[in-house]
């Protein structure tokens, strides 16, 4: 009789009983590794979304700030057109719209030019703001658009790329321009006043920590700043 022998390894050879085993500890082993990976994967985007929506660093941390800025603006004169307040006058209407205009164009610039690397749609809250009063929709505006004036002052100087500082100064001396007939639609010729103009005549700046804490009162989403530059 001849013999045939065979190469077989243990698992080939020997019946389903041990390989089979073995098998299934690996499944298990793998499929608990996946459910850890998945955990710690919720776990940080839980921590992310409980530090806050993160700017970032740098020139793109900048851009985003800004671009935070400009959709609570967009958003607050959407909804000023959208539901006029009590006896608005067609000129006031249609200088409300134009800023509207400017300020969505503003938001898409700044969401265009970061890409992928912009931050999501915020949420605002804006329950603190009557829209049927004009005392208290150009109240807003006015603190709106100084708080805008003042928060690219103080941006600027923490930009690296002479490009984006380049945009940055047309977008701020549009926000003047709305900062200033705001003003005058409050007041006649406060537009200049020593609450935004200091003692060189020159515009207020603020850090960006210090216009995020006023703006947070408008928005339900979180701001993380914590990795924009300072100096």
């Amino acid at each position: 009789m001849k013999l045939i022998s065979t190469n077989v390894s243990e698992d080939q050879h020997v019946p389903s009983t041990k390989a089979a085993g073995r098998r299934k500890f690996l499944a298990q082993t793998a499929g608990l590794l996946t459910i850890a990976a998945v955990a710690d994967s919720c776990k940080k985007d839980k921590d992310n979304n409980n530090n806050g929506i993160d700017l970032g660093s740098g020139d793109i941390g900048i851009l985003n700030y800004a671009y935070a800025l400009e959709q609570l603006e967009a958003a607050f004169y959407t909804q000023v057109v959208a539901s006029p307040f009590s006896g608005i006058t067609d000129t006031e209407k249609k200088l409300l719209t134009d800023i509207r205009d400017h300020e969505i164009a503003h938001r898409e610039f700044f969401k265009n030019a970061l890409g992928s690397k912009a931050i999501v749609a915020l949420e605002v809250n804006f329950a603190a703001i009557n829209f049927a009063s004009r005392d208290s929709v150009l109240g807003t505006a006015k603190a709106f658009e100084d708080l805008g004036v003042s928060a690219y002052n103080g941006a600027g100087k923490l930009i690296t790329d002479p490009a984006y500082l380049l945009l940055a100064g047309k977008i701020v001396s549009v926000e003047a321009r709305h900062a200033a007939l705001i003003r005058d639609l409050i007041s006649n010729g406060s537009f200049a006043d020593n609450t935004v103009i200091d003692a060189n005549g020159l515009d207020l700046a603020k850090a960006p920590k210090d216009v995020l804490m006023t703006a947070s009162s408008f928005l339900k989403s979180k701001i993380n700043a914590n990795n924009l530059p300072t100096t």
